[in-house]
């Protein structure tokens, strides 16, 4: 038989850097999950990530144990690090903050296929260029 839901708690945690302070602590305490296991359990699985925004559904259960799933680091993420940015631009549409090619693109296109909304990677490419137009960042090719 299947446990019941208790509700699902979405976070986004660098990888490998869980700690029961918030937004962890805050997250999951009310719920009565233990705090040190989920962290000890999403350091171990994301160790090789290096500090990269992981998005995280944690799903509770009715008797306090809990499972979660992890997405690929956000596409905004991807397109800083292939430009050699700390943030997006101030003024997007107006001043570049920085490049891109199409092939980076392509690239961060084929790693988050299964997290876009997207059939194929042309259209992956489409979503991950107007993401990085929105940022500010010039599109080459």
């Amino acid at each position: 038989m299947a446990k019941k839901v208790d509700g699902y708690i979405k976070l986004q945690i660098p990888a490998g850097q869980a700690n029961p302070s918030p937004p962890v602590g805050t997250a999951l305490g009310p719920r009565g999950v233990n705090i040190m296991e989920f962290c000890k359990a999403f350091n171990a699985k994301t160790q090789e990530l290096n500090g990269a925004p992981v998005p995280v559904v944690i799903t509770v259960y009715a008797d306090r144990t809990f499972t979660f799933t992890m997405n690929k680091p956000p596409v905004s993420y991807f397109l800083m690090k292939a430009a050699g940015l700390k943030k997006g631009g101030a003024t997007p549409g107006q001043a570049s903050s920085g490049t891109v090619t199409m092939a980076q693109i392509r690239e961060i296109a084929e790693t988050k296929l299964q997290d876009l909304n997207a059939h194929d990677i042309d259209a992956a490419a489409r979503i991950v260029a107007g993401s990085a137009r929105s940022m500010g960042l010039e599109v080459k090719g």
